[in-house]
């Protein structure tokens, strides 16, 4: 009874946790948990205005043809207080813009969320204890205790589910705060302006690639999150400041250390069949009319199979800004 009970807890802090989960900044190799107050209805104030970024700020694209234009702008899902990222001409393609996409509409939306934690997020009959080297497992039970998690409560947890858990917590003692995410800043100037807002996806989707990786990639995911831990604010910390000047570069190297590095299964699942996915959808808006401004993480639009390099590969005519 103890175990179901402390199983029971561990799913339910993880589906709180996840009703604002954002596949982040590296292609959804990072996963960062937005808590609830900072994914609730939307108010009826426009943010704050954003401190204006050094030069031209963060970079933007824009997909054209004759009658229609989607801009395309890459977003950071964590940020610490006061980061500069405002730019004039970021928010003249917003306010030209009819409508807003991001990658889910819904962060806040648990009824996806259950059903993948229960169906593939639990394993009590192969706990994590049994795919760790002892090593390891010491390294994870010290994390899982840092992301105020139980090594009891994480042991029965799949390795996917377990990174989940533990990924964000050195990057929120670190300072960074994912109630300062882009995309919940843009959402809000779009519905404070009334403009209608669009999902490229659903929350379900974003976990459900992670979830049913295989075995052995859940394995590596988890060991590359016990790897790189103590390192990850400053690695993010050279990426935001990056991304805020307009180096993609930066980026790009950012995106690859946390996809392709990781393995090929985790670049696959998180950049290429997304990006692709999504891709399709900006070709079928583009034989509409109108201006759209659309926000993805910004390692989608940098490195290896960029959003970019898949649309001019599809003949549309892609513009840096």
């Amino acid at each position: 009874m103890n175990l179901q009970i402390a199983l029971g807890r561990a799913a339910s802090r993880l589906e709180s946790a996840a009703a604002g989960l954002l596949i982040g900044l590296a292609a959804g190799t990072v996963l960062l948990a937005v808590p609830a107050h900072a994914a609730e209805a939307p108010s009826q104030a426009a943010p704050a205005p954003v401190a204006r970024a050094a030069g031209d700020g963060p970079a933007l694209w824009a997909v054209r043809d004759a009658d229609s234009t989607v801009y395309l702008f890459g977003t950071v899902h964590m940020l610490k207080p006061g980061t500069a990222w405002g730019s004039d001409k970021v928010d003249a393609a917003f306010d030209s813009a009819s409508e807003l996409w991001l990658e889910v509409t819904n962060p806040e939306d648990q009824s996806e969320i259950g059903p993948l934690v229960q169906q593939c997020g639990l394993s009590p009959d192969r706990p994590l204890s049994s795919w760790l080297t002892p090593e390891e497992k010491a390294r994870l039970d010290s994390a899982a205790t840092a992301a105020g998690v139980s090594p009891a409560q994480i042991d029965p947890m799949r390795p996917w589910l377990a990174a989940v858990m533990i990924s964000s917590a050195p990057l929120r003692a670190a300072g960074f705060d994912p109630g300062l995410a882009v995309e919940l800043n843009l959402r809000g100037r779009a519905e404070a302006a009334g403009k209608p807002v669009r999902g490229l996806e659903t929350i379900g989707q974003q976990i459900g690639g992670l979830a049913r990786m295989s075995d052995e990639g859940q394995r590596v995911y988890l060991r590359h999150y016990l790897a790189t831990r103590d390192r990850s604010p400053a690695d993010l910390d050279r990426a935001v400041a990056g991304w805020a000047s307009g180096d993609v570069s930066v980026m790009a190297d950012f995106a690859r250390e946390n996809g392709r590095a990781i393995s090929e299964e985790a670049h696959q699942i998180f950049l290429v069949r997304r990006n692709a996915d999504w891709a399709s959808q900006i070709q079928t808006l583009m034989q509409g009319s109108g201006v759209s401004f659309m926000a993805v993480g910004a390692a989608h639009l940098a490195g290896d199979d960029s959003l970019q390099q898949m649309l001019t590969a599809r003949g549309l005519t892609v513009t840096r800004e």
